[in-house]
């Protein structure tokens, strides 16, 4: 095809998850691209809101080749990593083409054909790097409220500034909202929706935490509650749907900080907020943090399950060979989707890559070499 870009594999995501495979295949001299649809790599971190920090100390923060720089147990800001992402690339020289937002992913032949920003790209290998949570989730009720009700979805809160005078009313009871909610009800009355999703019984920022118990609940995470052990096949199907338990704020704080908690908002009526128990709420805004959708519809091959979520092994797609995933939630443990769990599940993925290349230009080197004997 006239004007298609050529090579062994092609990244899809250049947020952590795509960095850490680029790292890896560029080690060993594959030709690869990583596409990324924000204009300067370590956006998706810039995005969010402006006060939110990692859960994880720095010591843990860190890629393949690169330490994070900071005091190990500190706990680096949103800003700070996008930065660092940007940082690692420029060292390793990873080629990233930022803009590039991917508008189908397609099989031609034994290759496949990405569209992105307007160039075309084929290649052996496919690696869609990117989490579960692509797409802003909001109730399709949410169009009844009241015009004057400002709704944001979490991804789009910023800070303060952003919000009316009046009632703020945050739906959703993960870290997400747990976080915004505290910040909020500094200058607003505050109200939040959702069942409990329980907490982490320390506080992270504690020396005896920084140094001892993150690195127990990072083990456990990390080599218990994986689709290797009993009890992290039995415990996936249940963690996979469910928000997160809150880590840095504690319940108490919510309660301390005089955040009302109500029940689930089931609806509107007459351009308000309409919980399950009749309730109408008066706020002048609303936070959706109602979490994320997949996203993938731009991806044209059957490896999709009933459920929505890509079939995979460990992020090898068996019906799709040379097609990869990387940085989805309990790809292999519980902190597969997490800066901590990224590395080792990209490493694995790229080892894949690596070999399957090699044994292509194998046998590619015999064909030529039998080409050539005489007759």
């Amino acid at each position: 095809m006239n004007g298609t870009e050529r090579m062994d594999t092609v990244i899809i995501g250049g947020g952590q998850a795509g960095l850490s495979v680029g790292y890896h295949l560029a080690r060993a001299g594959i030709s690869f691209v990583i596409l990324d649809a924000s204009a300067r790599i370590g956006d998706a971190w810039r995005s969010r809101w402006d006060s939110l920090r990692l859960f994880t100390p720095a010591r843990y923060d860190g890629l393949d080749g690169m330490r994070f720089p900071a005091p190990g147990g500190s706990f680096p800001t949103k800003d700070t990593m996008g930065d660092f992402l940007e940082t690692y690339a420029e060292r390793f020289r990873l080629p990233v083409r930022s803009g590039a937002r991917v508008e189908s992913l397609s099989r031609i032949g034994d290759r496949f054909l990405v569209h992105a920003g307007g160039a075309t790209f084929e290649s052996d290998s496919i690696v869609v790097a990117m989490s579960n949570y692509q797409t802003p989730r909001v109730p399709p009720f949410a169009s009844g409220l009241d015009d004057r009700i400002i709704q944001l979805h979490s991804s789009a809160y910023k800070n303060l500034s952003q919000l009316r005078d009046g009632a703020v009313l945050i739906v959703g009871a993960g870290n997400s909202a747990a976080e915004i909610a505290i910040e909020v009800a500094r200058t607003h009355t505050t109200l939040m929706a959702g069942k409990e999703t329980g907490h982490v019984p320390f506080r992270i920022e504690t020396p005896i935490a920084r140094g001892l118990l993150v690195r127990i609940v990072r083990f456990v995470g990390h080599h218990v509650l994986t689709v290797r052990t009993p009890i992290g096949r039995k415990l996936r199907p249940t963690l996979l749907p469910k928000a997160s338990p809150l880590i840095r704020v504690k319940p108490k704080d919510l309660t301390a900080a005089g955040i009302e908690r109500v029940g689930r908002v089931a609806g509107v009526r007459d351009g308000r907020p309409l919980l399950d128990d009749g309730r109408v709420l008066d706020v002048a805004n609303v936070i959706w943090c109602t979490g994320y959708q997949p996203g993938f519809s731009w991806i044209d091959l059957p490896v999709f399950g009933e459920d929505g979520d890509p079939m995979h092994e460990r992020g090898i797609v068996p019906s799709e060979p040379g097609l990869y995933f990387v940085g989805l939630n309990f790809l292999y443990s519980m902190t597969s989707d997490t800066i901590t769990g990224v590395r080792r599940d990209a490493a694995r993925v790229a080892n894949h890559i690596i070999a399957g290349a090699r044994r292509r230009s194998n046998a590619s080197d015999q064909v030529g070499s039998s080409a050539s004997r005489p007759a």
